[in-house]
């Protein structure tokens, strides 16, 4: 195991990193040392686990920085993490379909106190994740490793959440019957795009208010320092989501509301 603190960021390319903290300065982020190199530890170990299994397309170090972590760690344009929120009560936040890790590492390095679940449905993910997690010296973040529609059932993590996040790729109405039942009213899902969201938004209304959501806010931007446009949908929990959501597996994909 590699001690994060041994980290020499004097290896690593300097202009990627200075680019990096000039970003996150654009987001109002400020890093500290530590959590540079963890960021750092984890593109080593994502790197590495990726030449026997497939964690992602985007390798460089440059673009895992840009459009891995810091995409993750635009989070905090909504506004709902600020330092008061944080300090007023324990926040805890599922990450579902995670994959690599994305965006719930990130959220952990940025935002240590909070509670994170990260879960995906491929049990060999479990094993990188559960290793990242411990090379980074991440506490209160656990894996979970099974399908969305499972773990949703009452008695299990059903409105369970502050917050549930995702960057998975499926269209927003059956992402919203996987995540809202996570969430506790009052809480939020957000919804990670990478492009503008507005059709999107318009044919998911339905399905968002049949499982007790409403649409808060769509926060639509570019990356800094990028062409790559991104959107944040951000859906407010307001009612207890009926007990027949979500449906059996497979159906919010086949057949979304």
């Amino acid at each position: 195991m590699t001690n994060v603190n041994n980290i020499d960021l004097t290896q690593y390319d300097i202009n990627v990193l200075n680019q990096f903290h000039l970003d996150l300065e654009e987001f109002g982020i400020e890093l500290t040392e530590y959590q540079l190199k963890q960021f750092v530890r984890y593109y080593e170990l994502l790197v590495e686990w990726n030449q026997v299994m497939n964690l992602t397309t985007i390798t460089d170090f440059d673009s895992v920085f840009k459009k891995h972590f810091l995409d993750s760690l635009s989070i905090v344009k909504t506004k709902l993490l600020d330092e008061q929120v944080l300090q007023e009560c324990p926040i805890s936040l599922i990450d579902i379909g995670t994959g690599a890790g994305f965006p719930g590492v990130p959220i952990k390095i940025l935002f240590p106190s909070i509670q994170v679940t990260l879960l995906d449905s491929l049990n060999k993910r479990i094993k990188f994740l559960d290793t990242i997690i411990s090379e980074l010296h991440l506490t209160d973040i656990n894996t979970l490793h099974g399908r969305a529609e499972d773990f949703a059932k009452p008695n299990l993590l059903r409105e369970k959440y502050t917050f549930c996040v995702s960057r998975a790729v499926s269209n927003l109405s059956t992402l919203a019957e996987y995540c809202i039942p996570y969430v506790k009213r009052g809480g939020y899902f957000i919804s990670y795009k990478t492009e503008k969201a507005t059709t999107e938004l318009v044919d998911s209304r339905k399905a968002i208010h049949l499982l007790g959501g409403k649409v808060f806010e769509q926060i639509d931007f570019h990356l800094p320092n990028s062409n790559q446009q991104r959107t944040l949908v951000v859906i407010k929990k307001v009612e207890t989501t009926h007990k027949i959501y979500p449906r059996k597996a497979g159906l919010p994909l086949k057949n979304p509301l």
